[in-house]
């Protein structure tokens, strides 16, 4: 009989860094680790057989933790080590981030490929390239991407609300961009290109700022902008750019538990890292 393949494993990593924009959003990443722990604990209690036995004993939970001034300059080299290590081993990553600038490392890490076969499926808000009268020149939340050592990977934003930059200002860092305008009008388009581009890529990241959802969802975010993606919408465009085979990891950043409303964020993406794990496991 022909046997059967073995599952990868996957690590939750737990980088809590949120300097430079979005202070209070390492708490977010911090209590989705702990949500994730006491799902797994609870998990465990049961007798019969549910649908998360696909991925028991397969999920590990790793904090990083930044208490020091050393650990705090060595961020990104901390970072971008763990998904590395990560990655060589042929283990799934969810990456819970504080600020969208804690998922610089692995941007880094995936265009360090130099066969230029990496792809991020990014949701996010805003298009992260700003450079205003008003923002730092050193690296932060809303240009973090200007700020990378390595040539970025292949990137395609889906939600973003920019009603500001010119698109030939964007066009140098993104594939394509597709605006939550372009989710709400024309969605099969927008998924149509999304399965082609997964299809020719070896390994796929998908890459949420939380704030990609409309705030009525999901509140807890730092600049909520109007017209966001409905979650049902979100799904849509996952499932689109799902293949458990090169999907290798899911980042989750921006989420500032301080600014919840009776736990809508927080049990939303709860719901989202089970609902990821499933797709990768019963696959």
């Amino acid at each position: 009989m022909p046997q059967s393949k073995q599952k990868p494993h996957a690590s939750v990593i737990v980088f809590p860094f949120d300097l430079f924009g979005g202070t209070g959003t390492g708490a977010g990443a911090e209590l989705l680790g702990d949500a994730l722990r006491e799902m797994f604990d609870d998990n465990a209690l049961e007798k019969r057989p549910i649908r998360c036995d696909a991925y028991k004993g397969l999920v590990t939970v790793k904090d990083v933790t930044f208490r020091t001034t050393k650990s705090l300059n060595l961020w990104k080299n901390t970072g971008r080590q763990a998904v590395k290590q990560a990655l060589r081993a042929g283990e799934r990553v969810i990456w819970l981030g504080g600020n969208h600038l804690s998922v610089l490392p692995v941007y880094e890490e995936l265009g360090g490929d130099k066969a230029g076969s990496a792809l991020v499926i990014q949701l996010d808000a805003h298009l992260d390239i700003y450079q205003l009268h008003d923002v730092m020149p050193n690296p932060a939340c809303g240009n973090f991407l200007l700020h990378s050592d390595e040539t970025l990977p292949q990137i395609v934003n889906v939600g973003h609300r920019d009603l500001f930059l010119h698109a030939k200002e964007f066009e140098a860092t993104f594939a394509k961009t597709f605006s939550a305008v372009d989710v709400a009008t024309d969605p099969e388009r927008v998924t149509n290109d999304l399965i082609a581009r997964v299809h020719k890529a070896k390994r796929v990241w998908i890459d949420i700022d939380v704030d990609v959802f409309d705030p009525a969802h999901l509140p807890a975010v730092h600049q909520p902008m109007s017209f966001g993606l409905h979650p049902l919408a979100v799904l849509r465009v996952l499932t689109a750019a799902w293949d458990a085979e090169n999907v290798v990891g899911v980042s989750i950043s921006e989420f500032d538990p301080g600014r919840d409303d009776r736990d809508t964020s927080l049990n939303l993406l709860g719901w989202l890292l089970e609902w990821v794990l499933l797709k990768w496991y019963e696959a």
